[in-house]
């Protein structure tokens, strides 16, 4: 996935009421951007942080700056969470994800369950019909990356609909697109929500697949890159 406008480069100020971040821009201008993350960004910003901005000439919109990006070591984290299920659908049109191969229907946003819309749903003659639940995941606790970094009911939800598509003769895969580049391993944060990594551990008994995929990211755009371990 290519950025169509070019980012904007510049250090944070301060987030606030949870969507919103000051930021001054690196010609100096001071701008207020939307923080498209509901969770606390524990480890993904401080005040001071460099970050990156995408542009919307969308007059409807109130904010024109969108809070894509926080350097950190070695590269960026991507705090924007919309983004991870573009980077997924196109890899997955193009093969790059192994596990998710050869599927030939790669639909976004399917409805299905109880009132849930499935992130990716992947179709192809001859095999199983397959969801794919993805969850952006940037909390990194020394060697470790976690999810989720706030009690998540609705992740608790989603687990609970992917264990019943199994039941039902699907195939479930729940992905947790790591956001940034350290951290050498995945696993649930029990001491943050320990109903979520019990749902985790229940959904995996019950033949839900989990993979942790790290993203490559740029100013210039988000792929994929190698998997790593999932300790659940």
């Amino acid at each position: 996935m290519r950025f169509s406008t070019a980012l904007s480069k510049g250090t944070l100020i301060r987030r606030y009421k949870r969507f919103l971040a000051d930021v001054t821009l690196d010609d100096g201008t001071q701008v207020t951007a939307h923080c498209p993350n509901t969770g606390s960004m524990e480890s993904c910003y401080e005040e001071g942080s460099t970050v990156w901005l995408s542009p919307s000439d969308n007059p409807e919109r109130k904010l024109k700056w969108t809070w894509e990006f926080t350097a950190t070591e070695g590269g960026l984290i991507g705090v924007n969470t919309s983004r991870p299920n573009e980077v997924m659908a196109e890899a997955v049109k193009e093969g790059k994800i192994p596990e998710l191969a050869g599927y030939s229907s790669v639909r976004r946003e399917v409805k299905y369950s109880n009132n849930s819309r499935i992130d990716l749903f992947l179709e192809a003659p001859g095999k199983k019909n397959c969801y794919v639940e993805i969850k952006n995941t940037t909390l990194r606790r020394g060697n470790k990356v976690l999810f989720p970094d706030a009690v998540t009911a609705r992740g608790l939800k989603h687990l609970k609909d992917l264990s019943e598509m199994v039941k039902e003769g699907h195939r479930s895969v729940m992905v947790f697109f790591v956001n940034r580049p350290e951290g050498e391993s995945f696993s649930p944060a029990g001491e943050i929500d320990p109903k979520y990594a019990a749902a985790l551990k229940e959904s995996v008994k019950n033949g839900v697949e989990v993979l942790a995929i790290r993203a490559v990211s740029s100013p210039e755009g988000i792929t994929t890159g190698s998997n790593i371990p999932v300790k659940i």
